[in-house]
C-alpha cells in the first residue's frame, strides 16, 4: 500500500486548509505542535482515517527513514519552502509513533519532549551549569563522558543488565539500523576518541591500496565470500578517509549517485538527438558521450568555507546534532 504522504503529494501544491486563517499563522510553535498532536490523535481514533489506524511502529519504519532522506534532499536543493515541508513530515513521524505508544500506555509525546529537554540541559553543563568548554573538541569529549555516566546509572538499576554483565565498549551506542556508511563513520569516530586512529591521511591511502590488492588476490581465487569480505574492508577504509577529510560519506555517495544519473541521462539525450537508442550506441562512442556529458555540466559553485581543520585524534565536530546524539 502506497504511503498516504506520497498519494497526497501527487498533484498540485497543498492548499491552505479550511480552518487556517491569518490569525492561526501567528500562533506560537507550542500551539501549532498541540494542534498537530491533536490531529494525529483524531486520525487514530474510531471513525478516523483507516490507513492511520492500521499503522504500527513496524509498518512506519520505512517512512521514518524515507522522510529523513527527503529532508536531506530538500536541504541540498536550497528550496526553503520544500525544506520546511519535509521537516514537518519528519516531525509528523515523531507524533505518529508517540501516539501509537500512548494508546498502548507506554509513553506519550510529552515524555518524548521532556526526555530530550532534560538530556540537552544535562549534556550541556558548559551552557546551563558551572562547567566551561574552550572549544568544540572539548564539548564532544564531555558529551561522551556524560553519555557513559548515563549508561552506568541506567545499567545499575536494570536487573537484566546486571545479569548479562556485559562489558561496556567505547563503540556502544551506534545504531545497527542506520546505513552502513553512517554506521562505519560513527564507529570510527568513537574509536578515534580513544586514541585509536591514523596519524595522517597517507596511512589511509596506503590502507586503501592494500585492500585493493587483496581484492585482486581474492578475485583470482574465485572465493565469493572472500571477495565480499575484502570489498567490505575497502569500503570501510574509504569511510575512514571520508571521516579524516571531514566529509559525510553518505552525503558524498548520494551526491555521486545524483551526478551519475545526470550524466547518464545526458548521454541518453545525446544518443536520442542522433536518432538512436542509447543501448544501440557502440561502446567506444558511449565513452565519447560520457565525456561530452561531463563537459556539458555547469561549473560547480564554491561550497561554504570549511571550518578550520583539527587533528584526527581530536576527532571531527559533528555537522548535525543527530550525528553526535
Amino acid at each position: 500500500m502506497a504511503s498516504r504522504k506520497k498519494l497526497s503529494k501527487a498533484g498540485k501544491k497543498p492548499h491552505r486548509s479550511p480552518g487556517t486563517n491569518s490569525h492561526h499563522e501567528h500562533l506560537s510553535p507550542g500551539s501549532w505542535f498541540e494542534k498537530l498532536v491533536a490531529i494525529q490523535k483524531r486520525l487514530r481514533e474510531p471513525g478516523g482515517c483507516p490507513w492511520d489506524r492500521e499503522q504500527t511502529h513496524h509498518t512506519l519504519r520505512t517512512y521514518l527513514i524515507e522522510e529523513a532522506y527527503e529532508v536531506l534532499e530538500a536541504l541540498e536543493s536550497g528550496d526553503d519552502e520544500k525544506f520546511a515541508e519535509e521537516l514537518g513530515d519528519l516531525l509528523l513521524q515523531v507524533t505518529f509513533h508517540s501516539q501509537i505508544a500512548s494508546e498502548q500506555g507506554r509513553f506519550s509525546v510529552s515524555d518524548v519532549i521532556r526526555a530530550v529537554h532534560e538530556k540537552m540541559i544535562r549534556r550541556h553543563p558548559h551552557v546551563f551549569g558551572e562547567k566551561r568548554a574552550k572549544d568544540s573538541a572539548e564539548v564532544l569529549k564531555n558529551w561522551q563522558r556524560i553519555k557513559a555516566q548515563e549508561r552506568e546509572v541506567k545499567n545499575s538499576g536494570s536487573p537484566s543488565s546486571a545479569a548479562d554483565n556485559k562489558r561496556e565498549s567505547a563503540l556502544d551506542g551506534v545504531p545497527r539500523g542506520i546505513p552502513a556508511t553512517l554506521e562505519g563513520l560513527q564507529l570510527t569516530k568513537k574509536a578515534a576518541r580513544t586514541g585509536f586512529d591514523w596519524d595522517g591521511v597517507s596511512g589511509i591511502f596506503d590502507k586503501i591500496s592494500e585492500e585493493t590488492s587483496e581484492i585482486r588476490h581474492a578475485l583470482k581465487s574465485g572465493n565469493q565470500p572472500k571477495i565480499e569480505e575484502e570489498l567490505g574492508d575497502l569500503l570501510f577504509a574509504a569511510v575512514n578517509l571520508a571521516r579524516f577529510l571531514q566529509v559525510d560519506p553518505e552525503i558524498a555517495l548520494k551526491n555521486a549517485n545524483a551526478k551519475f544519473v545526470r550524466r547518464f541521462q545526458q548521454m541518453e539525450g545525446l544518443a536520442a538527438e542522433s536518432g538512436r537508442a542509447f543501448e544501440d550506441v557502440p561502446r567506444p562512442e558511449k565513452e565519447n558521450l560520457w565525456a561530452a556529458a561531463k563537459l556539458s555540466e555547469p561549473a560547480r559553485t564554491e561550497p561554504d568555507p570549511a571550518p578550520p581543520p583539527i587533528s584526527g585524534k581530536q576527532n571531527l565536530t559533528a555537522r548535525k546534532a543527530g550525528q553526535r546524539r
